[in-house]
């Protein structure tokens, strides 16, 4: 995004989208985490770029496109959880920067079992 006003040019990167909305992203019930798959992997080691990680953006001057790859936590209903990513991405995004955004598309791209807990030590102290 940039915007002309009285006092200069303002200019909002596509690094700043994606953290906003990776953050929103990872603070939706529902989300374990984000998908990073293997060609985000590769270009960030070719590019040396922090890319961040399963969300890729288009900004433009007053709107924004956003996909996500991400993993769900089992038990939750896909489409339920995916239509609150949606929500809480569209407006942490617009809320932050004033940007429009037009579409938030969600890849889910695997699903997160609960750890097994493991057995106490019995030599640990309570």
């Amino acid at each position: 995004m940039s915007e002309d006003n009285q006092t200069g040019l303002i200019r909002i990167s596509d690094d700043v989208v994606s953290t906003i909305a990776g953050l929103a992203a990872l603070e939706t019930p529902g989300i374990s985490g984000m998908s990073g798959g293997i060609s985000e992997g590769l270009a960030k080691r070719l590019s040396g770029k922090n890319v961040q990680r399963g969300v890729s953006v288009e900004v433009g001057q007053v709107e924004a496109a956003i996909d996500l790859r991400v993993i769900v936590k089992y038990g939750s209903r896909i489409q339920d959880v995916c239509r609150d990513l949606q929500e809480n991405v569209r407006e942490a995004v617009e809320n932050m920067t004033g940007l429009n955004v037009v579409e938030v598309n969600v890849k889910v791209e695997g699903v997160a079992f609960k750890e097994e807990e493991t057995p106490e030590d019995p030599l640990r102290v309570k």
